[in-house]
């Protein structure tokens, strides 16, 4: 698989184990990663700079990952910015995620290859 160039993204995840694996594979493949620990903090990394794709845990204690794609498509200068929301949850209504602005799902446990192919379409 060819590697991606300068694509930057930000994996959202309040498991620190998480944020080291999916941040540790994606380097491994030649994109720029960032990691925030809360929704708060995402919306405060994207707007000092906008990623090119967010990989965004569902479940977080703050601000979950339907309210963080929510408010960052209430503004226009965040549109281009790609949203793959993660989650263990099965009973997740994913129709609501597309309607609110999310480009796709990634069901926990994460399919490495899946993951790759889907991070590929956007970067």
């Amino acid at each position: 698989m060819e590697k991606s160039q300068d694509c930057y993204i930000l994996v959202v995840d309040d498991l620190p184990d998480n944020l080291v694996l999916l941040q540790t594979i994606l380097e491994g493949e030649g994109h720029r990663v960032d990691v925030a620990d809360s929704g708060a903090l995402a919306l405060a990394k994207v707007e000092a700079s906008p990623p090119d794709l967010i990989l965004l845990d569902l479940m977080m204690p703050d601000i979950d990952g339907f309210e963080v794609t929510q408010r960052l498509r209430q503004n226009d200068q965040y549109a281009a910015v790609a949203i793959l929301i993660i989650t263990a949850a099965q009973n997740v209504d994913e129709d609501e995620g597309l309607q609110i602005g999310a480009n796709g799902f990634i069901r926990k446990p994460v399919n490495f290859e899946e993951l790759l192919e889907k991070v590929e379409a956007f970067c």
